[in-house]
């Protein structure tokens, strides 16, 4: 590293127990297996169905919220416009994450970001007027004309 003048940071850095034997390690010292954060994704070690060994990503909490709260702003700014024009720019937001997200073992990850958005558009959809709009029954029934993109895993990393 030094060849490159690069330096650890060390408050940004740490040792953690991970890997393959990491969970019976860390048991024997009555912890858990550490995770990390990397490109968006806690990284943590898991079992796969048959129970061997692998390492699972979902997307981290702080990226998570963060994004919430830019699509909540970003719907409370669109809401002059048509619904099909909302639904049309938020369908190109849900994919844009969905494609990065969208990887094997983070599905709950992005149908939690669907529902986030989902409540966001309810809640500034109901803020156009001075009455209430909609009931969540009458939301979900207009959602049906008005479809936002459905979840889907992108990127398949184990097949």
């Amino acid at each position: 590293m030094m060849h490159f003048g690069l330096e650890l940071e060390e408050s940004k850095s740490r040792i953690i127990e991970f890997g393959r034997h990491a969970d019976e390690r860390c048991r024997k010292n009555g912890e858990k297996p550490g995770t990390f954060t990397f490109l968006g994704f806690t990284h943590y070690c898991s079992k796969s169905r048959n129970g061997k060994f692998r390492v699972k990503r979902k997307t981290s909490k702080k990226k998570f919220a963060k994004k919430c709260k830019e699509v909540h702003r970003e719907i409370a700014e669109m809401r002059i416009l048509s619904l099909p024009q909302i639904i049309k720019k938020l369908n190109q937001m849900l994919v844009g994450y969905y494609h990065y997200y969208g990887i094997t073992d983070n599905f709950k990850g992005i149908d939690n970001f669907c529902l986030c958005v989902r409540r966001s558009l309810f809640y500034w959809i109901n803020r156009r007027s001075q009455k209430k709009s909609y009931t969540w029954e009458g939301f979900n029934a207009m959602m049906k004309d008005y479809p936002l993109a459905r979840p889907k895993i992108y990127v398949s990393i184990y097949g």
